[in-house]
């Protein structure tokens, strides 16, 4: 049942990007070009989705548990830090420069779009390098809190 509620979930979601014009990258980028020839049709979209989120949050919050999972699943950190500002900056960047960010471009890329096939593998050979990224980072942390423990028990 889980599965069914999220592939529909997806299908909508995609459905309303195609139909928004969120999955045309000019679209975007023109709504992002404010001192330039904007097109403010997007905020609607955005404006739509917080008037469906905004009280359906409210709702949920109160609950104490999910409707179809064990759990909710909530970032932990909250911390505002130098990863979360880099990996929103380069986020931004590529939102800017592309006309796309993931759920567009994956719908995009759905299409056979060449530009949206091209923006989903970027995205994933990124997502595979922050992945190689952190692994090598905790190795490294872990050498070094092995050499500190070898240091100083000899």
């Amino acid at each position: 049942m889980q599965t069914l509620l999220g592939t529909l979930a997806g299908l909508v979601f995609g459905a309303g990007l195609v139909i928004s014009g969120m999955a045309q990258p000019a679209k975007v980028l023109a709504f992002l070009d404010v001192a330039g020839n904007w097109d403010p049709s997007l905020a609607f979209v955005m404006g739509s989705a917080i008037a469906v989120y905004a009280p359906l949050y409210r709702y949920i919050i109160k609950r104490t548990t999910p409707v179809y999972t064990q759990q909710f699943m909530v970032v932990a950190n909250h911390t505002i830090d130098r990863p979360l500002l880099l990996g929103a900056g380069i986020f931004g960047a590529g939102w800017g420069l592309a006309g796309f960010c993931p759920g567009p471009g994956i719908v995009s890329a759905g299409s056979g779009a060449s530009t949206g096939l091209t923006f989903a593998l970027a995205m994933v050979f990124g997502m595979l390098l922050f992945e190689a990224y952190q692994r090598a980072t905790a190795a490294l942390a872990r050498d070094r809190q092995d050499a500190g423990a070898a240091s100083s028990g000899a």
